[in-house]
């Protein structure tokens, strides 16, 4: 398929985007952009001290040179969060300026804080990504940590975009690479996403899997190319990450874009994790937590899974409120105590709904199997090609310990509603037979 024509597939399903405009020397067509969709309005530039020069400013200059009355401000932080306190701060922008609409200039928390606050004032705004970063120019919702918890808003996605590639290509490297592996972030979602429609709990959406999955080991097949700058394999990334947002909106959820290889993210947001006195970038925390999940999965290969024991595993399984109680001693001291009472709360199911998936899981395990070995890559591949490209493919490089690593994954089992590979796990008792051999000598993050 053309890229004109998966452009065209994804538009056709996107329920908030009606224009997604790529190419070099794309940002000279903003002006026009911004009067097709909001005719007469002002714009209102939000950038940060790093996209301003890099496009915030010829943007403005746009803007004025074709007759749109626009503003703009400027986040002068070197660095920040997707934090509540910056959403208020936008909110009070267009509190004060009723007839502006937003026009995100950054990268994803810059289009975060847009989307979040005009869905707010019960309006749409355009984007300009200035890095190949995130998936979440394009996505339904923005992830804003509120009351110490990183938290997923639903809200519409922007009505258009508008990608430089000349502007994305040249962004610091650091970004890109962050942005490659968010996009390799999908290969163990998607697995998970099969997983969690096997046993019936999230059923896949068929447009929303087409739109990114069918062409997903196409993007990322230049690591090399994406670390040299090329702008042609960046363009692919971008148009990845892009795509894997338009899933988001036909999915109504993250669910085709995200699953525990974003948790261990986000339980580092949460506590506000930091190396060498900086922030980590999304895209380098999720590339550990997308290469631990491969590795989970090369356990889970080695399995048979047609002898597990139903009646045992059905006999063992918890009640509701010793996992409750499990979930709080598990987050004791966490910024976010509560976190995992309240999702394992939603997401519990009674032994004998334990039971049919397990049944179901025993019978037909060589055809899932060989479903998931299709779907997801193995450890060494994926570290190969997170390496390549320049992201980070040992926990180290981030500042994270492996005895620290090993120690998320029991909050990462219980912090999200949604199903996952460590849910299927505790079901038919094999938790740890894919978990422990990871640190255990030999593996791959040998304690």
């Amino acid at each position: 398929m053309s890229k004109k024509d998966r452009i065209d597939f994804a538009m056709s399903i996107s329920t908030d985007t009606k224009l997604f405009e790529m190419g070099r020397g794309a940002s000279e067509k903003a002006p026009e952009v911004f009067k097709q969709f909001f005719p007469g309005r002002k714009a209102l530039i939000l950038a940060d001290v790093h996209t301003w020069p890099a496009l915030g400013e010829k943007v403005f200059g746009l803007f004025e040179a074709a007759g749109i009355s626009v503003d703009r401000h400027i986040i002068m932080e070197e660095e920040f969060h997707a934090e509540w306190k910056y959403v208020e701060m936008v909110d009070a922008l267009l509190d004060a300026a009723p007839d502006a609409v937003l026009v995100s200039v950054g990268s994803g928390v810059i289009n975060d804080l847009c989307k979040l606050c005009s869905h707010h004032h019960g309006q749409s705004y355009l984007t300009l990504p200035t890095a190949a970063s995130v998936d979440g120019y394009s996505s339904f919702g923005a992830s804003i940590t509120f009351e110490s918890s990183k938290q997923t808003f639903s809200c519409p996605a922007p009505v258009a975009i508008v990608a430089d590639i000349d502007v994305i290509a040249a962004a610091p490297k650091h970004m890109t690479a962050a942005g490659y592996a968010d996009l390799a972030a999908k290969v163990p979602a998607g697995a998970e996403w099969m997983v969690a429609d096997f046993v019936g709990t999230a059923p896949i959406h068929e447009d929303a899997w087409k739109v990114l999955q069918d062409h997903l080991d196409g993007f990322l097949s230049r690591p090399e190319d994406v670390a040299a700058g090329d702008p042609d394999a960046i363009a692919d990334v971008f148009e990845g990450l892009t795509l894997s947002g338009v899933a988001m909106q036909a999915a109504r959820s993250s669910r085709p874009a995200s699953c525990c290889d974003h948790l261990f993210s986000h339980i580092l947001d949460m506590t506000e994790h930091r190396y060498k006195g900086k922030l980590q970038s999304h895209g380098f925390q999720v590339a550990i937590g997308t290469l631990t999940m491969c590795a989970v999965f090369d356990q889970l290969f080695k399995l048979d899974l047609t002898k597990i024991d139903v009646d045992a595993c059905v006999k063992a399984w918890p009640t509701l409120e010793h996992e409750q109680q499990r979930a709080l001693r598990i987050f004791e001291g966490f910024p976010a105590p509560k976190l995992g009472y309240d999702e394992i709360t939603k997401k519990y199911q009674p032994a004998e709904e334990v039971r049919a998936q397990l049944e179901k899981l025993k019978a037909e395990w060589p055809q899932l199997k060989a479903k998931l070995q299709g779907q997801v890559y193995s450890y060494e591949k994926m570290k190969a090609m997170l390496k390549a490209s320049g992201a980070p493919y040992e926990p180290e490089q981030i500042g994270v310990s492996r005895q620290q690593l090993h120690d998320m994954f029991a909050k990462v089992q219980l912090m999200r509603f949604r199903f996952n590979l460590l849910d299927l796990a505790k079901r038919g008792g094999f938790y740890d037979s894919i978990v422990e051999p990871l640190f255990a000598p030999g593996g791959p993050f040998a304690l």
